[in-house]
């Protein structure tokens, strides 16, 4: 089993000065990567967010969780990271999705097509970037995209990480084939945070996620990371007590919510527990929480990073 890594989700701050020192603490922390979503919201643009946190570090690695694939062009955006990889020197994690937020379409006017088409267009894209990075340039023809001697100069010393998550057997497949790290995450098909992603967030369905991850991977399934963003997580406190509290959000018993992968409760020693059971069970080695639990997490990430 992969050794475990510890990264945090971020998307603003009160100012830049703030934001350098949340890196650095990051850093100082142990957590591998500083990430930062890719909406249209109360956030930081995420490639000047991105660039000033490696700027600000000498370890910690940087990325998107995750860039929508259909907000720039792969030619763009191929470029930017190359650039952001010279910066950062060997500390990008490319993450990539097909996109799924209703409201940042509705808010741009980018066509918002069916889940299966997005997808096709993310899968084009990532072959373009691929192309760019390692050759420096790229000619393609697809049903989306169409390039022609198309040039990422000067290319990246190394080739970014590449990170897709998504909670569809579609998407999980391409990533299982072309990703260094897969994000398995409940489904976001409605398009919103609501009672049909809760429904989707169970052991059991987690359990299929991880299936059709090691299905289409075949061979390279255990060269790949597995990575899980977290949602509720309370430290420090009666596991108990808490899950009986949590439970009816998820509409599950409280025994079963101490399961959910998205959700960690209880005392230090309890989530340590927890996390190397969800590591045996689905290779889960790389865990993503909130700013919110920066510092009340950093004895988990001391305890547990690279073992």
């Amino acid at each position: 089993m992969a050794p475990f890594r510890f990264g945090l989700q971020t998307s603003v701050a009160p100012d830049m000065r703030t934001w350098r020192e949340r890196a650095r603490q990051a850093e100082d922390l142990g957590y591998s990567c500083l990430y930062i979503p890719d909406h249209f919201k109360d956030q930081f643009g995420p490639l000047v967010a991105l660039t000033v946190a490696a700027e600000a570090t000498t370890t910690l690695r940087v990325g998107a969780l995750v860039f929508d694939n259909d907000f720039r062009h792969p030619v763009v955006l191929a470029k930017e990271i190359a650039t952001l990889a010279l910066a950062a020197e060997d500390r990008v994690e490319f993450g990539i999705g097909a996109g799924w937020r209703r409201t940042d379409y509705q808010q741009s006017g980018i066509p918002y097509d069916e889940p299966a088409v997005r997808v096709d267009r993310m899968e084009e894209a990532l072959a373009i970037y691929k192309a760019l990075w390692a050759d420096g340039k790229a000619s393609f023809a697809g049903k989306h995209y169409t390039v022609q001697d198309a040039e990422c100069s000067p290319r990246p010393a190394y080739m970014p990480r590449v990170l897709i998550g998504g909670g569809g057997k579609r998407v999980l497949s391409v990533a299982a084939r072309e990703a260094d790290i897969v994000g398995v995450n409940p489904s976001l098909k409605a398009g919103y945070v609501g009672p049909e992603v809760i429904a989707t967030t169970s052991a059991e369905h987690f359990d299929q996620r991880i299936s059709w991850v090691r299905e289409a991977a075949g061979d390279r399934f255990d060269s790949l990371e597995l990575q899980v963003l977290t949602f509720v997580v309370m430290i420090g406190v009666d596991r108990k007590e808490t899950a009986e509290k949590v439970a009816p959000l998820f509409g599950v018993s409280p025994e079963r919510a101490l399961e959910i992968p998205i959700a960690m409760v209880g005392t230090v020693d309890d989530i340590c527990e927890s996390l190397i059971g969800r590591r045996e069970r689905w290779g889960f080695n790389y865990i993503v929480v909130h700013e919110a639990e920066l510092e009340a997490f950093a004895p988990v990430v001391a305890r547990l990073a690279g073992t």
